[in-house]
């Protein structure tokens, strides 16, 4: 008899877990399932595997890993607990056929690599391989953490290993519909959002102790820490940077990037809109105050529409002043030439990002070669200080703590600037062909930046409209 047996959740697998029961056949390991009210073959398929099952209504996967561990009758001193999704991998079959328990006596877990795929398509990049996972612990030893409400992931007490051979396949047929895809996590976000309220709240505190060179989990524990510690609706797009470009998820290709876009920002993004419904919701018995006079609004927007003119129409001006013939000044262009040291900045920038990831670049003054690849010129609609002028006025202007308006105006600066290196970078390497012509790509830039500003406002507003009305 093997020394462990294996638990797994069910909601209607019929696609899903023959292809898991087939991958572990071979193990002759006990099985159980814990199901959640299928509709589907799902219970055929277990009956037809002669597989111990037990129903449980479905709360979240913490609650319901904590169930199925409480009550199947294990008599192994190890279990194995997977996603109804996911398959044993040959190398990953091979490890377990040879498991010996005696090599483990002093270990309490046992980490797997998993390798996740999205319509079909291994997602490699982007901080998810390798990916590792507790999935196989002591039976008396290992627990569900249950202060986590959905990034749900077994505790072992005591020294773990990893397995870096061998993995887990883990694919979910359904997600090939996108229309699951997003309910599933529009659920997940409800749940997510939940959680972090109520440790903003301090009634949900990690069970693991956050160590940045600790075990896979410690390691995601120190980095939630610093997630929650990031500013709401800047976070999603920080980590999606971060995905894409320094964890190189463009690699990844087409249905990559949509999984990094879907997982990595707009997941992440509804986390935090439904955060502030339940902070709202929380509020005291009152009613949230609009401003009630429209003075104050008439004059921001006078004060804001008189300085973005000022800020816009000199920097036009200055320009000119920076272009031999006409008003040119040669003092002013040799010895503050603002607009060309926003250009150096962008241009070496985006070398930098280019040959970090491998490709060689030239630049001068005005323009960037990613060798093999394309060249681009850095006009001056390209370095973005309309987008900086605008950003300024409204953060000298809207009637807020200047605390907050800083910090907003140093935020969405950087911001965008990250994306206008991205935008350079992408360029140099895949902007060519008569099609890519036709397509105005400045155009295209400036349009999603001005709607990522316009949320990013109008979320600013609302928060310093509500702040206000509670200390009134």
């Amino acid at each position: 008899m093997r020394p462990y047996s294996f638990i797994i959740l069910t909601f209607n697998e019929e696609v899903h877990l023959p292809r898991l029961l087939q991958s572990i056949q071979t193990l002759n390991a006990p099985v159980f399932i814990l199901d959640s009210g299928s509709t589907d073959a799902t219970l055929t398929i277990c009956k037809q595997f002669d597989i111990v099952t037990a129903s449980h209504p479905f709360k979240n996967h913490p609650k319901q890993w904590d169930f199925a561990l409480k009550n199947f009758d294990i008599k192994t001193p190890w279990v194995i607990c997977l996603d109804a999704d996911q398959q044993v991998s040959p190398e990953l079959l091979l490890r377990l056929q040879n498991f010996e328990e005696q090599q483990f006596s002093e270990v309490n877990g046992i980490y797997f690599n998993r390798k996740n795929y999205f319509k079909g398509s291994w997602i490699k990049h982007g901080g998810y391989y390798p990916f590792y996972q507790l999935k196989m612990f002591r039976y008396d030893v290992g627990f569900s953490d249950l202060n986590e409400n959905m990034d749900h992931r077994f505790i072992a007490p005591g020294k773990t290993v990893i397995w870096k051979d061998g993995y887990l396949r883990e694919e979910n047929l359904k997600e090939n519909q996108i229309r699951f895809w997003i309910d599933k996590h529009n659920n997940y976000s409800d749940l997510l959002a939940f959680e972090e309220v109520e440790r903003m709240q301090k009634i949900r505190q990690q069970t693991l102790k956050p160590k940045f060179g600790g075990t896979p989990d410690e390691r995601t524990a120190w980095l939630k820490n610093i997630w929650w510690k990031l500013p709401r609706y800047w976070r999603p797009l920080i980590y999606f940077f971060y995905r894409l470009i320094i964890q190189r998820g463009f690699l990844d290709g087409k249905k990559g990037i949509i999984f990094h876009f879907l997982q990595g920002f707009w997941f992440r993004l509804m986390v935090d809109v439904k955060i502030d419904e339940l902070m709202q919701k929380q509020e005291p018995n009152q009613k949230i105050k609009q401003i009630s006079s429209q003075k104050p609004a008439i004059k921001f927007a006078f004060h804001f529409l008189f300085l973005f003119a000022i800020f816009y129409g000199s920097n036009l001006f200055y320009n000119g002043l920076m272009q031999p013939g006409g008003n040119y000044n040669a003092f002013l262009s040799q010895h503050f030439n603002y607009i060309q040291w926003l250009r150096n900045f962008l241009l070496d920038s985006s070398s930098a990002g280019l040959q970090l990831f491998g490709y060689q670049t030239k630049i001068n003054s005005y323009s960037l070669m990613a060798v093999g690849y394309n060249k681009i010129n850095l006009a001056y609609d390209c370095l973005g200080l309309g987008v900086m002028s605008f950003l300024t006025a409204f953060a000298l202007t809207f009637p807020t703590k200047i605390k907050s308006r800083i910090q907003l105006w140093i935020g969405c600066i950087i911001g965008f600037q990250l994306l206008n290196i991205l935008r350079f970078m992408l360029l140099a390497l895949y902007w060519k062909g008569e099609e890519m012509d036709r397509i105005n790509h400045h155009t295209v830039f400036n349009g999603i930046i001005y709607v990522l500003i316009a949320l990013t406002l109008y979320f600013f507003i609302e928060k310093s409209t509500i702040k206000e009305a509670w200390q009134r």
